[in-house]
């Protein structure tokens, strides 16, 4: 614990992001309106009493929307990094352990992958599907393991030649326990931060296909529609584009700050 409060940077981003999961978890019990209540007597309410955050063009509480919206971003943010963190320790580890021309097929996969700005990948995609949000969760995913695989990739070439390894060689293990057991659990302290840094990621592209009408579409909540929905009405609602872009802000921010805490502890 006392390590923890030392470290500046992780303890400030552990609390944010802990905040934010609670929101998330929470948001029937937190939320004073229904996020989809339609209330013409209300439009465009800067905040107040009733409510905290204002309301929206059609007349819809901002609070509620914007802590319905948490539970979307995080859970997008979250569930594509698994996905892409698991093609990527798959991936990885065939690679490094293997060598030869898997490794080959698999490193050029990754350079063909790298080439392609991610962002406007994942746009010519989403254009072609259903913007909801499994597909986006998937997508993301998809697009986005090829930091991971090269990380595990690298870590296994070292460890594999390690002593420990080779014992387990000798010992008869096969080649899926020392993969397993050994050397991805061994490799996983720079993919742990790769992957929280990636949550933060993941949840400004959702955030931003959202913006772009490509995303999570109303009336379901996220911040980026919330955002998009803003625009119409910058000059005479400030509230309606600064609080959500202030709760993005802060999320990645908390996360990038988990991320290089994380990395100076491992160090």
């Amino acid at each position: 614990m006392k390590e923890l409060l030392n470290n500046k940077p992780l303890f400030i981003g552990l609390l944010l992001v802990v905040f934010m999961f609670l929101v998330a978890v929470f948001a029937p019990v937190i939320s004073t309106h229904e996020y989809d209540q339609i209330n013409s007597a209300d439009i465009l309410q800067p905040p107040s009493p009733r409510h905290i955050l204002g309301t929206d063009q059609l007349g819809r509480d901002l609070f509620s929307r914007m802590v319905y919206g948490a539970r979307v971003s995080l859970s997008v943010g979250i569930i594509a990094v698994g996905i892409s963190v698991l093609i990527g320790i798959f991936l990885g580890a065939i690679a490094g352990f293997y060598g030869g021309l898997v490794d080959r097929i698999i490193t050029i996969s990754i350079d063909i992958m790298l080439c392609f700005p991610v962002l406007f990948l994942i746009l010519s995609i989403v254009a072609l599907l259903e913007p909801n949000i499994y597909n986006i969760m998937i997508i993301i995913g998809l697009t986005s393991w090829m930091g991971q695989a090269r990380l595990v990739r690298a870590e296994i070439l070292t460890l594999k030649e390690r002593e420990f390894i080779l014992a387990e060689k000798v010992l008869g293990a096969s080649n899926f326990r020392i993969i397993s057991f050994h050397l991805v659990p061994n490799a996983m302290g720079p993919v742990l931060v790769s992957a929280i840094l990636g949550i933060a990621g993941a949840i400004l592209v959702e955030s931003s296909l959202s913006f772009l009408g490509l995303g999570i579409q109303p009336p379901v909540p996220s911040w980026g529609n919330i955002l998009a929905d803003a625009k119409s009405s910058l000059g005479i609602a400030w509230w309606l584009s600064v609080f959500p872009g202030l709760a993005i802000f802060l999320t990645i921010m908390s996360y990038n700050l988990v991320g290089e805490g994380l990395k100076k502890y491992l160090k």
